[in-house]
């Protein structure tokens, strides 16, 4: 069963996030709240560590797992062919709750893409999520706290009780506004909408100037 841990969202203690990343470092999965609810994150170069959140979450294998970054420039090494829509989208939403789906670089392992060669991606404005970044020096699958089909989890109560025999960790601090993060695909000629959240359908129009 997962160890929980207390932590502060808006100054979150050193010593916690050095535990959190040591065990993402062991290939173990970590649950965190974020800006947009509970997630679990993972090292997304560790295969186990991959397959341990696919298994967690009883995750179709061809559905690929968000990554969290901590820039843009990180998501230039991580995708290819990244159109002028996108640069404009981060500057605008980054850091917050937009999730930009882009062509994975070569780089990426296919098992995090779902072999379907695109990626998900997302810089979030969470202190713990930005800690966690910058502590482990690269991005972090960042997916979603629950059984593929059932609800987000908003709590670490949530987060144990429905997850906790897959992991190692959870840090139990608050969501601050339980937001649902926008998604949008730029990999069609025409960016799509794949879920609407906390930024409408009709703000990304009017920004991108459609």
């Amino acid at each position: 069963m997962a160890e929980v841990l207390p932590i502060r969202s808006d100054q979150p203690e050193e010593a916690t996030i050095a535990y959190a990343v040591n065990a993402l470092r062991r290939g173990e999965l970590v649950a965190i709240p974020t800006d947009a609810l509970y997630v679990l994150i993972a090292d997304p170069f560790n295969l186990a560590a991959v397959g341990k959140a696919y298994q967690a979450k009883s995750r179709a294998s061809d559905r690929s797992l968000p990554l969290m970054v901590e820039s843009i420039d990180q998501v230039a090494e991580l995708a290819q062919h990244l159109p002028s829509r996108f640069y404009l989208l981060a500057h605008r939403y980054w850091p917050g709750p937009l999730t930009i789906i882009v062509e994975a670089a070569g780089t990426v392992p296919l098992k995090v893409t779902g072999n379907t060669g695109r990626l998900a991606v997302r810089q979030p404005g969470s202190p713990i999520a930005r800690a966690l970044l910058t502590e482990f020096g690269m991005p972090l699958v960042a997916t979603s706290a629950n059984v593929s089909g059932h609800p987000t989890c908003a709590s670490a109560t949530e987060v144990l009780a429905m997850l906790g025999n897959h992991l190692s960790l959870i840090l139990d601090g608050a969501v601050p506004d339980q937001q649902v993060a926008t998604t949008v695909d730029i990999t069609v000629p025409k960016w799509r909408l794949i879920r609407e959240g906390a930024i409408s359908e009709e703000e990304l129009r009017e920004f991108l100037g459609e």
